[in-house]
């Protein structure tokens, strides 16, 4: 059954789909009056919905049957990635979102080879807006990752201010065998609290960036023995998080 993220109710048991999602409904899905799909509200409360009304600007469904579903990581992690090259990001959103990641923090970081370039950041944060969401629906997520403007790196550490735990993977701490700060951080983490983590673009962070970022309060992990790809370690960190949290504890 197709997934679909709402934001529009016409009254408390019927929802109005546009734009996009109606173009997919109709035009690629060829739905019809009476077919059913899953609509997600922007509380995360999730049911089983059924066409009502197709007009050429909206799609209104009716809810049939409220689901009581469980799909977010107990603990809520942001992804901060330096710049990378290509379509290196777009990666990171699409599995990243599939993983369980709650928001996503690009930054320009002394070696990042990708300059941003303002005039062109509304089409960019768009497509990833648009990436997170069609990977959250697939993914059976309650909710869409926020994908924030990319930030320069002193406006990353102000915003760090705002998280209760705070990490920045590190190859150097990899290669002399650090292994248990990361494990050791999630383990003290209690439900509904904040973790940003961040990573540093290809050729990693500079060794002025890790001492600020020391001297605001974050701790340096490694991410085992292997030095990861810049695209590679946030998905092993998700990856990591929803084991300990999701799968060991049951």
């Amino acid at each position: 059954m197709q997934r679909y993220f709402v934001k529009h109710r016409t009254n408390e048991n019927s929802f109005v789909i546009d734009a996009d999602d109606r173009h997919h409904m109709i035009k690629v899905m060829r739905m019809e009056i009476g077919d059913k799909v899953i609509c997600v509200d922007p509380k995360g409360d999730t049911a089983v919905c059924e066409i009502a009304k197709i007009t050429d600007e909206h799609v209104v469904v009716d809810v049939v049957q409220w689901i009581d579903e469980k799909s977010e990581l107990p603990i809520l992690v942001t992804i901060a990635s330096g710049l990378p090259k290509a379509d290196k990001l777009e990666w990171i959103i699409q599995k990243g979102t599939e993983l369980g990641a709650h928001e996503f923090i690009p930054f320009s970081a002394r070696r990042s080879v990708v300059k941003w370039d303002e005039k062109k950041s509304a089409k960019k944060i768009d497509r990833w807006q648009k990436i997170a969401k069609e990977a959250a629906e697939q993914a059976h997520r309650g909710m869409v990752p926020d994908i924030v403007s990319p930030m320069n790196f002193k406006a990353l550490i102000e915003k760090s201010k705002n998280f209760d735990y705070k990490l920045a993977a590190y190859e150097e701490e990899s290669r002399s065998g650090e292994s248990s700060i990361f494990s050791a951080t999630i383990q003290k983490m209690k439900q509904g609290e904040s973790l940003l983590i961040v990573f540093g673009p290809e050729g990693g962070l500079a060794e002025e960036e890790v001492g600020f970022l020391q001297e605001n309060d974050f701790v340096l992990c490694g991410l085992g023995p292997r030095i990861l790809r810049t695209e590679t370690a946030p998905l092993y960190a998700l990856a990591a998080i929803s084991y300990h949290f999701e799968l060991l504890r049951r």
